[in-house]
């Protein structure tokens, strides 16, 4: 269920929502804005324009889309208040870590890592400035968990982001800035079913005896169901909120009990 939020929650606030126009960043935009925040994001096409968002045309996955999406953010919103970092995901074919070429590694890093450290390094310091300001990351449960067949690459990456998110809390915390991580589990989200369609065109058989096969390689998930983006939407936030102000430097899982150790 859907809880009403807050239309004043963010109220002033400047938020900048990384890969925000669709699965769980698009959730997270609509739960900023109904927060009443104000909202930025990007994408590398032209999607359908979502009512006060501002949009900017980049390709996050490269140091210029990152630095166009950052000074887009500082020219119209005066700076940011709140980084949400979303983007993510995996293109890489199933088969094992065999069939994962350098075109592979470096698309897989770029997308998961490099994209939101760049963004970090250009408006992170304008928070610093203020002695104030929240990032958080969305980093994986594979990041610990990692499914062999198809994403080493991509955990590889989530990995490196949540060590990273943990370096960088201790040098913003004492600076008024807080960074805390979210790791999701399974999400139903439309990058889930193209996953699903990868493992099934490099494995045969159906999609559900593929979503079967990542369910397996998870160990289950004990609530029996995936995640849905509006839930992890709503942590996100909460992190971001003034709720969280003594949350820093922490991961938060969300992924239904997967994750079956301490």
């Amino acid at each position: 269920m859907n809880i009403k939020a807050d239309p004043t929650e963010f109220a002033g606030k400047r938020v900048l929502v990384s890969g925000g126009t669709k699965g769980l960043g698009r959730a997270t935009v609509d739960r900023f804005l109904a927060g009443g925040a104000r909202v930025i994001t990007a994408a590398r096409g032209t999607p359908q324009p979502i009512d006060g968002v501002e949009f900017v045309q980049a390709d996050l996955t490269t140091a210029e889309g990152g630095a166009t999406l950052a000074e887009a953010a500082l020219e119209r919103m005066g700076g940011i208040d709140i980084l949400a970092h979303v983007i993510g995901g995996s293109a890489s074919p199933g088969g094992g870590f065999l069939a994962l070429t350098d075109e592979h590694w470096l698309a897989e890093l770029n997308l998961n890592l490099l994209a939101t450290v760049r963004l970090d390094r250009l408006l992170a310091p304008q928070m610093m400035e203020r002695g104030a300001g929240v990032i958080v990351h969305i980093t994986s449960i594979q990041s610990i968990l990692p499914l062999p067949e198809s994403t080493t690459g991509y955990a590889a990456a989530k990995a490196a982001l949540r060590t990273y998110s943990k370096s960088i809390s201790k040098e913003l915390g004492p600076k008024g800035v807080r960074v805390n991580a979210v790791s999701p589990g399974w999400i139903m989200t439309e990058s889930s079913v193209d996953f699903l369609k990868r493992l099934q065109a490099a494995n045969g058989g159906t999609i559900e005896e593929a979503r079967h096969a990542v369910l397996d390689a998870l160990g289950g998930i004990p609530i029996g169901r995936a995640a849905e983006p509006h839930e992890v939407a709503d942590l996100i936030a909460y992190l971001a909120s003034d709720r969280a102000a003594a949350i820093h430097g922490a991961e938060f899982i969300i992924d239904g009990g997967t994750v079956r150790t301490v």
